[in-house]
């Protein structure tokens, strides 16, 4: 399926140690995406088939660390903790410049999810109108948000009052969420009211949008809790038969189920249960 020009998407994901279990689930259902190109940045080899629209950049977290004192020129402190470059989210447009730069719109995204037709939801009329886009309802997720690549929007981080107090602590801030203000926002409160140590992403886009500088566009398509129900069918996401999704989570799937064994080839049908997957 080919998108009309200035369409074009690129999801950055990356993952320090050794690759998990559901690298495989994930890999699949991108390679059903093929109008959506991801970039898996790694320290790892990772050794089974990898769909062509995916390509693995391996990388030691110093290089990491060493790109993006380069590209953000205020000397960051990613190490030591790998989950502190969850941070550095918002700034993958220009920490990543030369992976992006064909592409309209970059995303960053997680390995524990499984994609539906991502396509079905992140339409071209979505990407025409809107600058950023997250799919959920309350506040910039993690797993999946996209930007458009444009200096400005690749800039935005740049407009929070607290980005170089994140960049250049050690501490984990949950920037390119909320601050770890998810009940605030998620309970409706205005962004203006929901005091933060420092002003996350979530906090900035609302207040940009409202100031009409950017538009962004917040609605749920994803399912995370253990709802079971669900199957993945030749790269569709369908929930209790009736609802197409975006992306299955596996936040909390993973801290239950581990299988014993991955199978050589992920079947083209599986089921996601409650407390697992199974074929």
């Amino acid at each position: 399926m080919h998108h009309k020009e200035g369409k074009n998407i690129i999801i950055i994901v990356f993952f320090f140690g050794e690759l998990p279990w559901y690298c495989s689930y994930f890999l699949q259902s991108c390679s059903y995406n093929p109008s959506v190109n991801f970039l898996v940045v790694t320290d790892q080899d990772y050794t089974g088939q990898i769909p062509q629209n995916v390509r693995f950049l391996k990388r030691s977290r110093r290089q990491i660390k060493e790109l993006a004192d380069r590209k953000l020129a205020c000397n960051p402190t990613i190490d030591p903790q790998p989950y502190k470059f969850c941070d550095y989210r918002p700034a993958f447009g220009v920490i990543f410049q030369e992976y992006i730069k064909d592409y309209a719109f970059w995303g960053h995204g997680d390995l524990d999810v499984i994609f539906g037709q991502i396509r079905n939801f992140v339409t071209d009329e979505l990407l025409s109108n809107y600058d950023v886009i997250s799919m959920r309802r309350s506040y910039i997720s993690s797993w999946f948000t996209l930007y458009r690549n444009s200096r400005k929007v690749n800039q935005l981080y740049t407009k929070s009052n607290d980005f170089l107090k994140v960049f250049t602590t050690s501490k984990y801030f949950n920037f390119d969420e909320t601050n770890f203000k998810f009940i605030e926002f998620f309970d409706g409160l205005p962004y203006r009211d929901i005091d933060s140590e420092v002003e996350s992403m979530t906090h900035l886009v609302n207040k940009l949008h409202d100031e009409s500088y950017i538009r962004a566009y917040f609605d749920l398509h994803a399912i995370e809790r253990l709802t079971g129900d669900i199957t993945w069918n030749k790269g569709q996401l369908i929930y209790k038969n009736e609802y197409e999704i975006l992306l299955y989570h596996l936040k909390h799937l993973k801290t239950k189920y581990k299988p014993e064994k991955i199978p050589k080839k992920i079947p083209d049908i599986f089921h996601i249960g409650q407390s697992r997957i199974y074929h």
